[in-house]
């Protein structure tokens, strides 16, 4: 469907992938009442989404979730999950996921989610967002941020960017243990039990810009 048809049509595109047969009959059943949302393509797991995406040109994709979501999606994508953990949201989001629902979320519920991941903006389960929210501190919690070193600084924002350690080290003429010490450090200066808080903590403070 060309833009300008698809502009008259009204109709958000959504490309759906489900490991679950019957999990992905019950959304395709699901996405066909919704008036606003025309599904264009429905696969069975991850494994070809992104060829799929190319081929069929969704605004959205919906995937119900049964692990990691696939790296590297140019589409906003909402993400349908049993249990999601706030550490696994702060990735999810850092992936370019726009919205984490429950797996037992209502047509009304995933509707909304696909519209604010088209408007470009992020939609979580209620409890999912008080426990995000629990877990990233409020602000003016933060001063301990402060204390981090300019190196630390630069470290923290490669993290943000996805290097791995030893690329880490390359580009900053420094060794994977030297790397490993400064992450030790900025994890205990923020308070972060993984790599991903402390990521999401730094675009909370504004150390990391996304």
């Amino acid at each position: 469907m060309k833009v300008a048809e698809r502009n008259r049509a009204g109709a958000i595109r959504v490309l759906l992938a489900s490991g679950s047969a019957a999990r992905r009959a019950g959304l395709e059943s699901l996405i066909s009442r919704v008036r606003k949302l025309k599904l264009v393509a429905s696969l069975e797991g991850t494994r070809t989404i992104a060829q799929r995406a190319e081929e069929v040109e969704p605004d959205v994709i919906i995937v119900d979730v049964e692990s990691d979501i696939p790296a590297g999606l140019e589409w906003p994508v909402v993400a349908l999950v049993e249990e999601a953990t706030p550490e696994w949201t702060a990735g999810a989001l850092r992936a370019g996921v726009k919205a984490v629902l429950a797996r037992d979320s209502g047509a009304e519920e995933i509707a909304a989610a696909v519209n604010a991941a088209y408007a470009g903006f992020v939609l979580l389960d209620p409890q999912l967002g008080f426990e995000l929210a629990e877990k990233i501190r409020a602000p003016e919690q933060f001063d301990s941020a402060e204390e981090l070193t300019a190196r630390e600084t630069e470290v923290l924002r490669l993290l943000g960017e996805g290097y791995s350690n030893r690329e880490i080290a390359e580009r900053l003429g420094i060794s994977e243990h030297t790397v490993k010490f400064h992450i030790s450090s900025i994890l205990g200066k923020l308070g972060a039990e993984s790599r991903t808080e402390a990521v999401s903590l730094g675009i909370r403070m504004g150390i990391i810009v996304v």
